[in-house]
């Protein structure tokens, strides 16, 4: 397995790990007390803040270098592997379909951690010039 691929696989376990605590938190507590938009808005820098960290961590372990097209095969895999991750998780655990699952991203809630999913891609390459 190359640098980039160990790399992709560490970042997305580490992230999808925080995800999980931190998204249990805001299913039970948080969002039947803020609703599901402000719950999500509240958890997002949080996230991205351990995605920077854990991006770093991953780059560091491996020790991927600065190529920007090593780090764009480490930002594209992980994203694979999260959602992915995520997928596995609202099937066997949440009992939706997969149909139901895709669905669920004509929603803001799911509509704005994509958009920090986005950005947890492209934090390899945003980290490149500061390792």
């Amino acid at each position: 397995m190359t640098a980039s691929l160990r790399a992709a696989v560490l970042y997305a376990s580490l992230v999808f790990a925080a995800g999980v605590a931190l998204g249990t938190i805001r299913t039970l507590w948080i969002a039947p007390a803020l609703g599901h938009t402000l719950a999500v808005s509240a958890e997002l820098p949080l996230m991205l803040a351990w995605s920077w960290v854990a991006c770093g961590l991953a780059i560091a372990r491996t020790h991927l270098p600065p190529m920007a097209s090593r780090r764009t095969v480490m930002g594209a895999a992980a994203l694979t592997l999260l959602l992915l991750a995520e997928l596995l998780l609202a099937v066997t655990l949440g009992g939706v379909t997969p149909s139901e699952y895709a669905a669920s991203y004509r929603t803001l809630p799911v509509q704005l951690g994509l958009a920090g999913q986005v950005l947890f891609a492209l934090m390899p390459l945003l980290r490149r010039h500061m390792d």
